[in-house]
C-alpha cells in the first residue's frame, strides 16, 4: 500500500483551467485529464473535494468595470461555477467516480444545497463533492470560497491547480528569468503580492494554519505525486 502524505484534500479548480486551447467554454479534453487524476486518487482512498470558478464564462470585476452592477455581476459569476461543476461532474462520472455537486445558492432541480455535514459524510463514503457557486455571496471570489470550504470539511490542504509548474517572482511566460519558489510562507504570499489566492482567502489560510500548494494540474499524475509526498510546485505554509 502506498503511504499518502493527505487523505482529505480541498482541489481549487480556476474556470479558466477549463479552457484549454478553447476561447470560451469547456475543453472536455481538460475535463477528462482532470478526471483521471482525482479518479487515480480516490483509488488510493483520498477524500477529494473541488471548489471551481468560472472566469471561462464570466468575470465578475470585469463586468462591474464596464458598468454592471457588482452584486448582479457577481450572481452572474456563481451560475458559471454551477455550470462547470455540471461539466467536471459528468466527466468525472464517466469515468466511474460517483460525485455530488453542492451549490451555495439554491438550485435543487440539478444539484444538493451546500450542507457542511452531508458534504463530510459524501466524502467519507469516497464520493467527490465539488462545490459550485462561490460563497454564495458578491464580493467574494471563490478563492476565497475555496478556503471557507476547505476549513468548514476539515480539509489538510489546498490543491491550487494552475498552468504553471509552482509560483514564480514575476510571469515565466513573460520573463524568461522568473524565478519559481519551492516554499513560501503567507506573509511572503501577502507582502510580494503573487496572487496565488486572493488576500481575503489567503488570510484565512494563515489564520487557520492551512497549507496550500500550488502546482501544473496540466502534467498527468501531478495530483498522485503531490498526495504521495513529492516535491512538486510551490507549498505555502505558516512559516
Amino acid at each position: 500500500m502506498e503511504k499518502l502524505k493527505y487523505r482529505r484534500v480541498l482541489l481549487k479548480i480556476s474556470g479558466e483551467a477549463l479552457l484549454g486551447d478553447l476561447d470560451y467554454g469547456i475543453d472536455p479534453g481538460v475535463t477528462s485529464n482532470i478526471s483521471s487524476q482525482i479518479k487515480e486518487v480516490v483509488e488510493l482512498g483520498v477524500e477529494v473535494a473541488v471548489v471551481i470558478g468560472g472566469g471561462n464564462f464570466w468575470r465578475g470585476v470585469s463586468a462591474s468595470v464596464n458598468g454592471m452592477d457588482r452584486t448582479t455581476a457577481d450572481y452572474i459569476g456563481m451560475l458559471a461555477t454551477i455550470m462547470n461543476a455540471l461539466g467536471l461532474q459528468n466527466a468525472l462520472e464517466k469515468m466511474g467516480i460517483i460525485t455530488r455537486v453542492q451549490t451555495a445558492i439554491s438550485m435543487q432541480e440539478i444539484a444538493e444545497p451546500f450542507i457542511r455535514r452531508k458534504a463530510v459524510r459524501h466524502l467519507e463514503k469516497k464520493r467527490v463533492v465539488i462545490f459550485a457557486g462561490g460563497t454564495g455571496n458578491p464580493y467574494f471570489t471563490t478563492d476565497t470560497a475555496a478556503a471557507l470550504r476547505a476549513l468548514e470539511i476539515e480539509a489538510e490542504i489546498i490543491f491550487k491547480a494552475t498552468k504553471v509548474d509552482g509560483v514564480y517572482d514575476r510571469d515565466p511566460l513573460k520573463f524568461k528569468d522568473a524565478k519559481k519558489f519551492t516554499g513560501l510562507s503567507f506573509l511572503d504570499v501577502l507582502q510580494k503580492n503573487l496572487k496565488i489566492l486572493d488576500s481575503t482567502a489567503t488570510s484565512l489560510c494563515m489564520e487557520n494554519n492551512l497549507p496550500i500548494v500550488v502546482f501544473d494540474i496540466t502534467k498527468p499524475g501531478n495530483i498522485k505525486g503531490v498526495i504521495m509526498g513529492k516535491k512538486i510546485g510551490t507549498l505555502v505554509t505558516k512559516e
